[in-house]
């Protein structure tokens, strides 16, 4: 009886020291299993950006829409001071040209008119002076009196002004020969505008034969409806995106605000003036102008756009401690611009969040 006892009190003990074996298993399993994780590997870490958040006043941005002009003050439009029939033309829309270039050719009457003037003036002159000569002869012989003299003098004087006068209309002109004239370039710069061919009868009263603008620096003049007027100020930086070059981004200033509405559009014009070395920026695009626009007395922690990801609805970013501690953490949003979007999120400033490279790291985080 005792034997028999005995033996329910081993089998227990042999029990519980085997339910125990199985528990230090199963708890060895869970421990390796809770120290799984994802660590940036060095060559991931080489095109990683890691970034410090700090805080600060929460700014928007208010988005106009625009159009690239050309620069008005630097605008050379072309009209014709003679009539005449275009011979040749020598050059198309959109060519670059010097000051001085020859750009057409004219057949015209006026500038052969000037041609017979000149030599007429010329016939005139040579007359005279060969009679100036006689009458002072006759007036050291006593034959003539001086005011005969003089009236001679006075009539060469007056011809060979008159001569002068021709001679510099027909440089005016650029004429080269007894009947044609020569359109030149009056400035280095681009043909924005052009209505002259070959066979054209022109006039003063012509449309203008082409337009030169240098493109180097152009206008973007925006549209602002009046609900955005507050917001407008002369002075204010802007950055200017065109359709063109999306990821282009230029920065100028609105140095003009024209104070009355257009009629058509409904909207006021403000101009930005910007350089455009390398002529990017085409007369003509649709561009968009974006403003910050600061909230008052509001501050926040702001995360760059880049540094966001998006999954199930919510937007997480990845707050770094070091290269195997890596945490996601939604992000309560309270505004965003281009650049930045200012969270609510309780940050420090020493948190710092990985800022290139986030989905694919979200994704390695959200496997494990």
């Amino acid at each position: 009886m005792k034997i028999l006892k005995a033996l329910p009190s081993v089998i227990i003990t042999l029990i519980v020291c085997c339910t125990g074996c199985g528990n230090s298993q199963k708890q060895h399993f869970s421990e390796t299993d809770s120290v799984k994780q994802f660590c940036i590997n060095p060559q991931l870490k080489k095109s990683t950006e890691i970034v410090g958040v700090e805080e600060g006043p929460i700014i928007e941005q208010l988005t106009l829409s625009g159009k690239i002009e050309y620069n008005e003050n630097d605008l050379v439009t072309f009209r014709s001071l003679l009539l005449g029939v275009v011979e040749k033309v020598d050059f198309e829309l959109g060519d670059q040209v010097r000051k001085g270039q020859v750009l057409a050719t004219i057949k015209s009457t006026e500038i052969q008119s000037l041609f017979q003037q000149k030599k007429a003036q010329e016939n005139q002159i040579n007359l005279l002076s060969k009679l100036l000569v006689t009458k002072r002869d006759l007036l050291k012989d006593g034959m003539i009196s001086e005011p005969e003299l003089l009236q001679v003098e006075h009539e060469l004087e007056s011809s060979k002004i008159e001569l002068n006068r021709i001679n510099q209309s027909l440089q005016l002109y650029h004429a080269v020969g007894e009947g044609t004239f020569q359109i030149l370039a009056p400035k280095n710069g681009y043909i924005i505008q052009k209505d002259i061919s070959q066979g054209q009868i022109i006039t003063q009263e012509s449309d203008p034969l082409f337009s030169i603008s240098n493109l180097k620096e152009v206008w973007v003049m925006l549209n602002v409806y009046a609900s955005n007027l507050r917001y407008i100020k002369t002075g204010d930086q802007v950055k200017v995106k065109t359709i063109a070059y999306p990821d282009q981004i230029y920065t100028g200033k609105i140095d003009k605000i024209y104070n009355v509405f257009d009629a058509n559009e409904h909207v006021m014009k403000a101009r930005v003036v910007l350089e455009n070395q390398n002529l990017n920026l085409m007369p003509g695009l649709s561009a968009d102008i974006i403003i910050d626009k600061q909230r008052k007395d509001e501050k926040a922690f702001a995360i760059p756009n880049k540094a966001l990801v998006f999954s199930n609805n919510e937007y997480y970013m990845l707050l770094y401690k070091d290269d195997c501690h890596i945490e996601p953490q939604k992000v309560d949003i309270i505004a965003s611009n281009e650049e930045f979007t200012y969270v609510r999120n309780k940050l420090s400033g020493s948190n710092k969040i990985i800022a290139s490279n986030a989905l694919l790291i979200f994704e390695q985080l959200k496997d494990l």
